[in-house]
């Protein structure tokens, strides 16, 4: 957590920083039985055993606008309301995920190594690919999403999605299946949420119907890739190239990702700007100061709806 969002909270609230001790169980023991509220980082896992350790917990304020590591089905089941940090970080991924697309098809990090080490003197950079003519498939037709297809209409290049269902206000092509989005389009934008109804699902057949003058851009969770599957593809030819922001394991990266020349890497950074974080810890302090004035949380997720009592 940002210092300003422990200020705020040591502020407000009688806080213990789980995070800074180095026996985690004693702490747990000590004050879990009186903890009615949790802020949490967009990694920390939150799951059954957390719950019971922390029987008057109330509510879950997560810094991020994925919550995968959270189980918020079994929070919902114990009364516990979840909430996160959408819309603040939605413009801020969108221009990373067009930044990676670009930085993906020009070619930029490689082409920046190139000068550097001094070799345009001796000829000039290789021609690269283009978005001219592309069609590109949004999986994952969410806030950040229809702000990538926004962008993306600037480019005059096709846009194709498939989510779980057709969305009757946006006249971009709808396809039922993956599989079927990854057939008509030749760049794949990954921007679905993780979890386990996600894992994988961009696998090897999916991979193979992209073809190989396709691209794979992932500014969601490295768990929706089938990161084997990936590293398959890129090594022989099957894609053309993948733009990475997430992996599966971070921060550990495969060196066989590393190793790929036409991949571009980025460590984790689509929402990594002062202002956007800023923005974000923000909302976690404010959905728990709501909460416990009684005014309700400010942005549950799907998984703990809240009806606003009289």
């Amino acid at each position: 957590m940002q210092p300003e969002v422990v200020e705020a909270l040591a502020s407000r609230f009688r806080l213990h920083r789980l995070d800074q001790v180095a026996d985690k169980e004693a702490l747990l023991s000590e004050v879990g039985p009186h903890v009615r509220g949790l802020a949490v980082g967009a990694q920390t896992p939150v799951d059954a055993k957390i719950f019971d350790r922390l029987p008057r917990l109330e509510i879950v304020s997560n810094f991020g606008v994925g919550y995968d590591t959270i189980d918020a089905k079994e929070a919902g089941r114990r009364g516990i309301i979840v909430t996160n940090t959408p819309d603040v970080l939605t413009d801020e991924v969108a221009d990373l995920a067009l930044g990676l697309l670009l930085s993906t098809v020009r070619q930029i990090p490689q082409a920046d190594r190139y000068l550097r080490a001094g070799k345009w003197p001796t000829k000039p950079y290789p021609l690269t690919s283009t978005l001219r003519e592309r069609k590109v498939g949004i999986l994952g037709l969410g806030r950040i999403g229809h702000a990538i297809a926004r962008r993306l209409q600037g480019f005059d290049v096709a846009i194709h999605y498939h989510g779980r269902s057709r969305q009757s206000d946006v006249a971009y092509a709808y396809h039922a299946t993956l599989l079927d989005l990854a057939r008509a389009v030749d760049v794949l934008m990954v921007v679905a949420p993780g979890g386990a109804g996600t894992e994988g699902m961009v696998n090897a057949e999916v991979l193979a119907a992209l073809g190989p003058d396709g691209i794979v851009i992932n500014v969601a969770r490295g768990t929706v890739i089938d990161e084997p599957a990936l590293i398959d593809a890129l090594r022989s030819g099957t894609i053309h190239s993948a733009g990475l922001d997430v992996f599966a394991k971070e921060p550990q990266v495969p060196q066989e990702l590393i190793d790929v020349e036409r991949a571009v890497l980025l460590p984790h950074v689509g929402s990594a700007s002062v202002h956007t974080r800023r923005a974000m810890g923000r909302l976690v302090v404010d959905n728990l100061v709501s909460w416990f004035d009684g005014k309700g949380p400010l942005t549950p997720v799907a998984e703990t709806p809240w009806s606003r009592r009289a």
